[in-house]
């Protein structure tokens, strides 16, 4: 139970463990169905995902830490149950699941989509074959189970609302056709949306600027034509014609200049470019706002804290994995929304430091073992606290 002091217009709140844990497991459970005959219930089985979560722990450390969930082979049977398509479809409705708690309708935010990825240390099989991509080298290995997610960078909204698993052969203006259709359904609008330069092309400058999208790219600096148009002294906006596949696309680029004054041993400037599209900001905010969008490795470094081990080669039970990690930090954001918000004018402050992401994890885990059990040291005599 954490306490929050009262401010002189407002009541206590106080946010309890049980509430912390409800969150997560009722996101997941609402939305994802696991026909069970027998005595054990779904949500079991969700409530030891997410007690594996949070612990960093497999299905398999899982099973012989806690006593009311079955045995490894039972619960990866039921697991296999589910369809990667009906998650795909469900996944944004359990990571929004809280959003009504920072997100207003008919409002606008700023929007990031970016990919991470997970080592993956197994064989290439058929049923991932489409699913495992080669990338450089990280942590030992070279194959990864790739995802690509949609974020708001807004100060204060830090949510993800859907993520993807990445298959091979599917073009990157695909996902960004089902994000834009999750932001309608969700009713949220678009000041701008910041993409990193692996979506610098011709398809998706095309695709942006037919759907009219605000965005913001950074150019990649290759060619003698692109190398003039980004040499210069002074913050400026220039034109650029990109040919491609299909028709030469006229791309507008805010270039800002920053003067590097001996920084690291070095001497001039360096001219920073920016393909932008439905704004007319100056260069220089234009640089400031796009480095918001590293907002975004936070939550993926916080996504990994909170991510289950597993060597599956299941692509769906992996997918799964991901969701849950993704969700838990965005429930962390929410309840430091409604409970540790400053009493102030203007904008809504979070006191950070009063419910660190470390409390909540630690929250959930106690309740979740106090509901599940801890087994015995010695059956029948002893009991772990």
């Amino acid at each position: 139970m954490v306490k929050i002091q009262p401010a002189s217009h407002r009541k206590e709140k106080v946010l309890r463990a049980e509430e912390c844990c409800e969150i997560a497991v009722d996101a997941v459970a609402r939305h994802i169905t696991l026909p069970i005959n027998g005595s054990l219930k779904p949500r079991t089985i969700i409530q030891s995902l997410v007690g594996m979560s949070t612990n960093n722990l497999s299905i398999h450390s899982i099973t012989h830490i806690v006593e009311r969930i079955p045995c490894e082979t039972s619960v990866r049977y039921h697991l296999s149950k589910l369809d990667l398509e009906s998650l795909q479809t469900v996944q944004s409705k359990i990571l929004s699941y809280s959003q009504n708690t920072i997100l207003k309708p008919g409002k606008s935010y700023h929007f990031a989509v970016d990919f991470t990825n997970d080592p993956y240390y197994g064989t290439i099989v058929e049923s991932n074959h489409d699913y495992v991509i080669k990338s450089r080298q990280k942590e030992s290995t070279t194959t990864f189970y790739s995802y690509i997610s949609l974020s708001i960078i807004t100060t204060g909204h830090r949510l993800t609302l859907a993520v993807f698993p990445v298959k091979c052969g599917v073009q990157k203006t695909e996902y960004l056709k089902r994000f834009l259709a999750i932001i309608r359904d969700l009713d949220l609008h678009i000041t701008i949306l910041c993409l990193d330069r692996g979506f610098y092309s011709h398809d998706v400058f095309a695709f942006l600027q037919t759907e009219n999208v605000p965005h913001i790219v950074p150019v990649r600096n290759y060619g003698k034509v692109l190398g003039r148009v980004l040499t210069g002294n002074r913050a400026r906006y220039a034109q650029y014609i990109m040919q491609g596949t299909g028709n030469p696309i006229g791309l507008n680029l805010a270039i800002d200049v920053h003067y590097l004054k001996g920084k690291n041993s070095k001497a001039g400037n360096v001219n920073l470019g920016y393909v932008v599209h439905g704004i007319s900001w100056n260069p220089r905010r234009v640089y400031n706002v796009y480095k918001k969008r590293f907002a975004i490795e936070s939550s993926y470094r916080m996504r990994n804290i909170v991510k289950a081990k597993t060597s599956s080669k299941s692509v769906t039970f992996r997918y799964l994995l991901t969701i849950i990690s993704f969700l838990l930090k965005n429930v962390w954001v929410a309840l430091q929304r409604v409970y540790f918000s400053l009493p102030q004018r203007g904008p809504i402050s979070v006191n950070e430091d009063l419910f660190r992401f470390d409390l909540f994890r630690i929250l959930i885990w106690d309740v979740i073992r106090n509901t599940l059990k801890i087994v015995a040291l010695f059956p029948g005599r002893h009991r772990l606290p």
